[in-house]
């Protein structure tokens, strides 16, 4: 593994418009940092910003919403053959792609910034008793968070919990399954700790909602149904503090339906996700919606009118992801990338109603986002044409956010039969990154490679 070495004063670079303070110039010791609220507070909002501009959660081109809808089959690829997004594109991902380590150990060195945190927080003798729980909240949703998306693309890997340099470069992978339970572990504790924290007036920190939002999809991932669907009812039930938005207004930064997101660099920024999307002219400089998605949505769907947006150029037409509509600066932000919304929720809770055989509850949530989108209620009454349902409703509202759509197809076990069919360069091996070569080399414990590779 990347040796995980972090300083406190890389930890505390700069927060952008995270934070209304300005941040200590000088180089920070971690005691130092834990004596006083605002910079133990700075300490923990850097990591969000880091998450924000790098990684596997960047609204930008090499993140995965961008990258795993090339791997998968949102999108269609049309930028330089040397670009990593070609190797995504075509499925032919090496140990030494870029990216497959950029990923690695952009979200291993922010697992360490919140373990960082949460030691700090827990010695400090200076920190009051609920400032101490809310970075403790935060830094336990982060670690959680950031190992989720590391096991969906990885496989086994390790769980990292302590900033001690001798364990972290010595750490072996644990099986998929442990991994689920531990983070669900830590999650369970975040609940905990931010069971009295007041809700973000912007949503750009995580609440015991984002928790529990969380929790409900990574229960549905490890097949418990009535754990997924109470979590998922922990969240829908706040009705006067989350409900459903018409579909323009659903990605606005003031959308009730957002449980959290992230906030833009600087005042007048918007998304980056609508940067790296929307193009004017064509062909696409970079990528497009796939044409098998785009037909898959009926001409009455308000998502194929509202949420994408079109360019043609003689005969040829293509299309783009438009939730995010603001591609460059206004006066001031009008668009956050939403992390976590409500939509997600109730198809969380449906599939799971479904699963248990609740068909009457599973059909009441799935009409929710069917009738937002401007469908009819469907009254399909068997368990089967249900989960096939929701699949496909997950498919036309969640496509191009955080690869929502590759990870529902390994869920479902179609990913196979799907992606074989529409990619030729597909092979069965490629539901897993491979572990990154630089990161074998230093720490052979991380051994053997993911097979195919």
């Amino acid at each position: 593994m990347n040796k995980l070495v972090l300083s406190l004063a890389f930890l505390i670079v700069s927060c952008d418009s995270f934070l209304d303070i300005d941040l200590p110039e000088n180089q920070l010791t971690k005691e130092s940092v834990f004596e006083d609220n605002q910079t133990a507070d700075a300490a923990l909002t850097s990591i969000y910003s880091k998450m924000r501009d790098t990684g596997i959660l960047t609204g930008s081109g090499v993140g995965i919403s961008f990258q795993l809808g090339c791997y998968g089959d949102e999108l269609t690829w049309f930028g330089n053959p040397l670009s990593t997004t070609e190797n995504f594109y075509t499925n032919n991902l090496l140990p030494s792609t870029s990216s497959v380590n950029d990923y690695w150990k952009a979200a291993y060195s922010n697992i360490y910034a919140a373990n960082a945190v949460l030691e700090g927080s827990r010695s400090s003798v200076s920190l009051s008793t609920a400032n101490k729980q809310k970075l403790e909240g935060e830094a336990l949703f982060i670690r959680a968070l950031l190992h989720f998306y590391l096991v969906n693309l990885y496989g086994d890997i390790p769980y990292v919990t302590t900033t001690e340099y001798k364990i972290n470069t010595v750490v072996s992978k644990l099986p998929v399954k442990e991994i689920y339970q531990l983070i669900q572990t830590d999650l369970q504790l975040a609940a905990v700790n931010l069971n009295t924290a007041e809700l973000s007036s912007t949503r750009v920190r995580p609440s015991k909602f984002t928790v529990r939002a969380l929790l409900s999809r990574v229960y549905l991932c490890s097949g418990l149904w009535a754990e997924a669907a109470d979590s998922a009812s922990a969240v829908l039930n706040e009705s006067g503090t989350f409900s459903l938005e018409n579909i323009d207004s659903a990605f606005l930064k003031e959308s009730k339906e957002t449980i959290w997101q992230l906030q833009p660099s600087a005042s007048g920024k918007n998304t980056d996700e609508a940067v790296a999307f929307i193009f004017a002219s064509g062909p696409p400089r970079t990528v497009c919606l796939n044409n098998i998605l785009v037909n898959s949505f009926s001409s009455d769907d308000l998502r194929k009118k509202h949420w994408m947006g079109s360019v043609s150029s003689g005969a040829s037409k293509w299309y783009f992801a438009y939730k995010y509509k603001k591609n460059s600066t206004t006066a001031s932000s009008v668009e956050y990338s939403i992390v976590m919304r409500l939509a997600e929720q109730y198809l969380i809770r449906a599939e799971a109603r479904a699963k248990q055989g609740d068909i009457i509850g599973a059909r009441e949530d799935l009409n929710k986002i069917r009738n937002r989108a401007g469908l009819t209620s469907t009254y399909i009454s068997t368990k089967e044409e249900l989960l096939q349902a929701v699949a496909e409703e997950r498919r036309h509202e969640l496509f191009t956010e955080y690869a929502h759509r590759f990870f529902d197809l390994k869920r479902s076990g179609d990913i196979n039969t799907i992606l074989s069919a529409q990619k030729p360069g597909w092979n069965t091996t490629d539901i897993l990154f491979p572990l990154p070569q630089t990161e074998l080399e230093l720490n052979p414990n991380l051994l053997p490679q993911n097979e195919g590779y």
